[in-house]
This record gives structure tokens, sequence and C-alpha cells, in this order.
């Protein structure tokens, strides 16, 4: 069953706001019980963490910058 636009919007904004820094938290306690790597591996953990979280969730950002495709198109009246 596919989500709706306005659902979809919900949901990302709920990811985003609850959803993502949740996730930092546990990639940031996650990286300090381990000793301290070497810093260019440390950074490509960090990337590759970044990059992890949003793959699951890349059907709901989908399309979401884009205006509402179910809506009804607007209506210009220029002849008033």
């Amino acid at each position: 069953m596919a989500l709706s636009y306005k659902t979809r919007r919900r949901l990302s904004l709920l990811i985003l706001l609850l959803g993502l820094p949740g996730y930092v938290v546990v990639a940031v306690t996650i990286m300090s019980t381990i000793d301290r790597p070497p810093l260019w591996l440390e950074l490509l953990i960090y990337i590759g963490l970044g990059i992890l979280w949003a793959l699951p969730f890349k059907a709901v950002f989908k399309g979401i910058g884009q205006s509402d495709p179910d809506a009804p198109p607007k209506r210009f009246d220029y002849d008033k």
C-alpha cells in the first residue's frame, strides 16, 4: 500500500525531528565505546553512518520537496 503525499510529508518531518537526533546519539554513543580509531577511519565511519540512516527512508523522502501531486490544479483568473 502506497503512502499518500500528506502522510509521507508528516512521516518525513517526524523522522527528521525525532529519528535523526536519536540516531546521532546512538552513533556517537557507539563510537565512544570503542577506542578512538585514526582520524581518517573515524571520518569514514561517520560518513557511512550518515548515509546509512537515510537508506531505509528513501521512499518516504522521495518527492517531498515537490508540490502535492494529488492536489487539484490551481486556477488563476487573470481576466478580472
